[in-house]
């Protein structure tokens, strides 16, 4: 279909459906409630850029910076980059290792519900079959439809199917290699892998440098491709968009993709940051970070297993299972979800490391599950005296727990109660169910402990509900459920 064509096929979509392409009309939205019960899914930063896995995924950007770490390690180990530029790692991209029905067996014991994988990053290179673009992995590298295969084998195992889109970065991610003589050359077209390399402006300046309608249509064209083609139930878009050329783009693309969705019979969304979307038209999300407080409104955080990159690199720095399991009780019980990011090797391979994380998560919640899958807020979060630094780009610094600081979630009849660090003397205070407590002063007929055979002793007092156990000893959150009448 050409470009004429599929904006014509938009147009009409959105004024014969229900969304219109104003603000107005998509506060129609309403998150979905199977996102809202799934808590938790699987992000996966895979592509071109895992070749030289080196520092992170934004070394297309940086290996053109001069004396930059990436450009020197380029130089060193790939040569002069006139002679061999970014474009030159997608023969190299072959995949010969990816199975997807293995990833899919994984991150099912991982105990995700949905999975995300990045269908077309900064770099420019889909990574599914393209109409748009001869730069992507049908025609190119691996010559196959990832994303057709994960869409596959992550259905098959229930989990449900969702994409990202970060293309809006590249109307500048590659125009460093201007500055000297590399491959990234005039004259640059509409379908060339480097187009169209425009220099780098302020990243959040709202009204800079905005790219031109040839690029707008283009950003809005693959974005709708890649909707109807694999029918994504979350549509998930990193920064730039919230400039103000991608406003009515953005709009056009909502009112596209939720009409779309109403014509599957299937409930979707989009994430978005820094306010790109309308709020209330859209879920937002936290990049490497969460709110203190708990929020009305549905949300997501998503960051990695590593501190230190998204995508796959000999060096990444992990995080330990029990770390992320805390952010996952945390942000639930502050009605959020968490997407939490691997990052494949080239050969499509999921390091151990990776593995390692996903599997001590997933025994965690296969036991713990019933107080996170499904739940939903309590009355407030939960106590304690760790306060959680708000916004993006916070989770780079461990948090130090203690045995103080709890959260809550609630299911029907039953409230559970998390103790993120479990006390070495079995003994648990929760404040905010003391006699006569402001939050809670119904009756509660029974306590248990997930995971554990032993019936915890229990007491109301004045000060707290004190809880005793003997033998319940747990690295990992330990969770009380708690039977209220």
């Amino acid at each position: 279909m050409g470009a004429d064509t599929y904006l014509k096929t938009i147009e009409d979509t959105i004024k014969n459906g229900k969304f219109k392409d104003n603000w107005d009309s998509l506060s129609g939205f309403e998150a979905p409630s199977w996102y809202e019960k799934a808590k938790f899914g699987i992000f996966i930063h895979w592509g071109v850029y895992s070749v030289p896995a080196f520092k992170s995924e934004w070394y297309p950007r940086n290996m053109y910076i001069q004396d930059s770490e990436e450009y020197k390690h380029h130089l060193a180990v790939y040569g002069e980059h006139k002679d061999f530029g970014y474009k030159d790692f997608i023969p190299m991209f072959k995949a010969e290792k990816f199975n997807a029905d293995e990833w899919a067996a994984l991150f099912r014991q991982a105990g995700a519900k949905y999975i995300m994988p990045v269908a077309e990053h900064h770099d420019g290179f889909q990574m599914y079959k393209s109409g748009i673009s001869p730069f992507n992995a049908y025609e190119m590298g691996p010559k196959r439809d990832l994303i057709g295969e994960m869409k596959e084998a992550f259905e098959k195992q229930d989990m449900t199917f969702c994409v990202s889109s970060h293309r809006a970065e590249h109307w500048f991610f590659l125009s460093h290699g201007k500055k000297f003589d590399s491959d990234v050359k005039e004259p640059l077209v509409r379908g060339d892998f480097y187009w169209p390399s425009m220099p780098e402006p302020d990243h959040h300046d709202l009204y800079g440098s905005p790219p031109n309608q040839a690029y707008l249509e283009d950003w809005l064209i693959r974005c709708c491709e890649l909707v109807d083609q694999y029918q994504p139930k979350v549509f998930y878009f990193d920064w730039w968009i919230q400039t103000e050329a991608f406003k009515p783009y953005l709009k056009k693309f909502a009112a596209y993709y939720y009409n779309r969705a109403m014509e599957w019979g299937e409930e979707v969304a989009i994430n978005y940051k820094h306010d790109a979307y309308h709020f209330g038209t859209a879920v937002p999300d936290i990049e490497r970070g969460q709110f203190a407080e708990l929020k009305p409104y549905f949300w997501q955080t998503d960051t990695a297993v590593a501190k230190n990159s998204w995508c796959y690199t000999p060096n990444n720095d992990y995080k330990s299972s029990n770390e992320i399991i805390r952010d996952l009780v945390d942000i639930v019980s502050k009605n959020g979800s968490l997407l939490l990011n691997v990052g494949p090797k080239a050969d499509g391979s999921i390091p151990d490391e990776d593995k390692q994380i996903l599997l001590e998560i997933g025994h965690w919640l296969k036991v713990n599950g019933e107080a996170i899958y499904d739940s939903t807020f309590w009355r407030i979060f939960g106590e304690g005296p760790t306060e959680i630094e708000e916004g993006q780009f916070t989770d780079g610094k461990s948090k130090v727990f203690t045995s103080e600081d709890i959260r809550f979630t609630v299911k029907g009849s039953t409230l559970f109660a998390a103790i993120l660090v479990y006390p070495e003397n079995g003994v648990v205070a929760i404040k905010a169910l003391k006699e006569k407590s402001i939050h809670f002063q119904g009756i509660i007929e029974e306590i248990n402990v997930l995971g554990f055979d032993e019936k915890p002793a229990w007491e109301r007092t004045e000060e707290a509900l004190i809880i005793q156990t003997r033998h319940v000893q747990s690295s990992a959150p330990v969770v009380f459920s708690i039977k209220i009448n």
